[in-house]
């Protein structure tokens, strides 16, 4: 047994040595950017109701809730959406409509009067409440949603 240990213990110091020590993959966080429907139907006349209609679904991908207070969604601009105090269930997804509305477990509101998604193209970005990328999902000027 300890023969076996010290060879062990070997390998590793001469990966180590050599740099060939593979780090994990770092893993994708729970919550992610499912979708984002960024060119609503019709002309972009700034209504509620068309404005409603432009929104980013997030999916929560693993088994337990996770609280979002503090995630911060945004486009390239730098328009911001930051949750409040929020908890999204295990494999739940929330919506989060540009217009006004009153928020639910499953819909929030970011209260702004006028678009945030390019329809020529834009990145969305999920951050975490310390900054850090979480995800993001980027598309061009085909169609009128993108699946992440």
């Amino acid at each position: 047994m300890k023969r076996i240990l010290t060879t062990g213990a070997a390998a590793l110091a001469a990966a180590v040595a050599t740099g060939v020590v593979a780090a994990p993959a770092e893993a994708a966080g729970a919550v992610q950017i499912y979708r984002v429907y960024f060119d609503s139907p019709g002309k972009d006349t700034g209504s509620n109701k068309s404005l409603n209609a432009e929104w980013v679904q997030l999916y929560n991908t693993g088994k337990t809730a996770r609280q979002l207070k503090g995630y911060k969604l945004r486009d390239k601009t730098g328009y911001t959406y930051t949750f409040g105090n929020f908890k999204l269930g295990g494999r739940k997804s929330v919506y989060i409509h540009t217009g006004k509305g009153t928020n639910t477990s499953t819909h929030r509101y970011w209260g702004r009067k006028w678009y945030v998604w390019n329809n020529t193209g834009d990145t969305a970005y999920l951050r975490y409440p310390n900054g850090t990328l979480a995800d993001k999902c980027s598309w061009g000027s085909k169609g009128d949603y993108k699946k992440c």
